[in-house]
């Protein structure tokens, strides 16, 4: 029997789906662990300073390498560019959970970030399969996995962490290696030979601005303000934890499955109806202003370890799931439909470059400003209030977007 257009289409993306889910329990895993990792005096006893590095090292190379690795897959097809760099990510793993020292922490995440382009080729997958106006919704796949990632990912690297610190490293290192074998065995290529042909004639970055320069720019720039400021807080959120509550990674790794879970029914199910009509600029907004105020909100918690105290940390976490549930995939979405197919990658390739790049400064000035913080039993403050006006900054330029109508022709590429 023949395989209808719809039902490859389905079957692709719903394979993208579970390669990202995969990927980001591999990637959950590590972030109610990390931090404290490092930071144990019986082991690395990291500095503040050391910390920021073991954080956002990784992110500092994936802004590095993001768009390259978008150009090759727009060259030579999605599928061998999204399986190495999978089998690089098990090998940072590997790496970590084998770390004596700081600088094998570093190695490892070095490593990790060198190979992480398997975000932005998966999404420019998604791209390749979709039209424009279904790509927002098809992008909120993304933000599902992220979300069911989340669900999963942290409890049970706080979970393994009481096998041995380094069990929740290896155990990443393996899913990514099933991962990479899944994406071999059976995800389809997505770029047609006629596309990549035309990716290699004009191969120029500066194609991606060709047209929607103006669009194109504005949510590179709104990408590095939001995960800027959302950097701050997951970089800091486990240590937070332990400070203000006495939490240990388990602890951590439960309140990030309950930020996950709702993430997930967020982006899994109310999102996607809501773009079934074209409100992505509204909601992009929106989601962004709750963002903002739940930094702020988690800026002023009260230190302590009873049941109201627990409420009040769930319901700001409710508030940060829910506003980056709304802002996540219209904003993927928005810059994907401003491009032409040949240049999917590339344009992926940059926003997760911006997306890098915050997540490095986010570690970078969260870790600097912890210092400003008015005792200990407030750790966090200055850090949560700047990532809070980052936000509101990223709702001036969202402001300014101007959205790609669903008829407007692409500009022809240049002879």
């Amino acid at each position: 029997m023949e395989t209808t257009p719809d039902k490859s289409r389905k079957t692709t993306l719903g394979l993208v789906f579970l390669t990202l889910f995969i990927d980001m329990i591999g990637f959950g895993i590590v972030i109610p662990v990390l931090p404290l990792f490092a930071e144990d005096p019986t082991r690395f006893n990291a500095t503040s300073g050391q910390l920021a590095w073991v954080v956002g090292i990784y992110s500092l190379f994936q802004f590095v390498c993001a768009p390259l690795i978008g150009k090759l897959s727009d060259h030579f097809g999605r599928k061998p560019v999204l399986a190495i760099s999978i089998l690089g990510t098990a090998a940072g793993f590997v790496v970590l959970g084998a770390a004596t020292t700081v600088t094998m922490l570093l190695v490892g995440r070095i490593i990790d970030g060198i190979s992480g382009g398997n975000i932005s080729t998966a999404m420019a997958c998604i791209a390749d399969s979709t039209t424009k106006e279904q790509r927002s919704r098809s992008m909120g796949m993304v933000g599902a996995a992220f979300g069911l990632g989340f669900v999963i990912g942290p409890a049970l690297g706080g979970w393994l962490s009481r096998f041995g610190v380094s069990v929740p490293f290896y155990f990443a290192a393996g899913l990514a290696l099933l991962n990479a074998i899944l994406v071999i065995a059976r995800l389809p290529e997505t770029l047609t030979p006629e596309v990549r042909a035309r990716a290699r004639e004009n191969a120029s970055i500066a194609e991606v601005f060709r047209g929607h320069a103006g669009t194109v720019t504005i949510t590179l720039l709104s990408q590095l303000a939001g995960i800027t400021g959302f950097s701050v807080m997951t970089a800091l959120f486990a240590i937070f934890c332990a400070r203000r509550y006495g939490y240990d990674a388990a602890h951590v790794g439960n309140v990030f499955a309950f930020v996950g879970i709702l993430g997930a029914l967020m982006q899994g199910g109310v999102v996607r109806r809501l773009l079934r009509r074209p409100i992505e600029k509204p909601l992009a907004i929106i989601g962004t202003a709750i963002l903002a105020a739940s930094m702020a909100a988690l800026a002023i918690l009260p230190a302590g370890n009873g049941g109201g105290a627990l409420a009040l940390l769930l319901l700001v976490c409710a508030g940060i799931s829910i506003g980056n549930s709304l802002s996540t995939p219209t904003l993927n979405g928005l810059a994907s439909r401003a491009v032409e197919p040949h240049c999917q990658g590339r344009l992926m390739g940059l926003m997760q470059s911006a997306g890098a790049l915050g997540r490095f400064l986010g570690p970078m000035l969260g870790f600097s400003l912890v210092h400003f913080d008015p005792d200990a039993t407030r750790y966090g403050h200055t850090a949560f209030l700047a990532s809070a006006a980052l936000l509101a900054l990223d709702c001036v330029l969202l402001a300014f977007l101007r959205v790609p109508l669903p008829q407007e022709a692409q500009p022809p590429a240049a002879a």
